[in-house]
């Protein structure tokens, strides 16, 4: 279980988005949730230890905490903190709905490095070249 310790670097928030700065903190938390890095029944930073930590207003991460227990990602326990709740039989998530995100953000970060269309085309593509050598190879 993991430690209700916030890791800081995992919550990278786009300012100059248009994506509101809690949508984009729920998605992230949808995504970790869903791919497994927080497992169910793990405990969730505190929301004032997150906002502390992230620069963000402490009413911006009670409204993002708020949504995700409405939509049964998270459950809050009085006086204990905000848990993953068990998500795998929830509609949408899945192993494709977990790819889908993991794509979106590979492609978003990518464009965030300057990188067209056509490079993150060609970097997938070289990527998938080597893990499919590697199977060959039966490492």
């Amino acid at each position: 279980m993991k430690s209700d310790a916030c890791d800081a670097s995992l919550f990278e928030l786009d300012e100059n988005s248009s994506i509101p700065l809690w949508l984009q903190l729920k998605n992230r938390f949808i995504y970790l949730i869903t791919s497994g890095y927080y497992k169910p029944d793990d405990k969730l930073p505190t929301v004032r230890g997150l906002a502390a930590d992230i620069e963000v207003n402490y009413n911006t991460i009670s409204k993002v905490y708020k949504s995700l227990e409405a939509d049964g990602y998270i459950e809050s326990k009085r006086r204990q903190g905000a848990f993953v709740c068990d998500v795998s039989n929830k509609p949408g998530v899945s192993i494709s709905a977990t790819a889908e995100i993991v794509t979106t953000e590979y492609v978003r970060r990518c464009r965030e490095l300057g990188m067209t269309l056509e490079d993150i085309e060609a970097q997938f593509a070289a990527g998938i070249a080597r893990e499919r050598k590697k199977l060959e190879q039966g490492e």
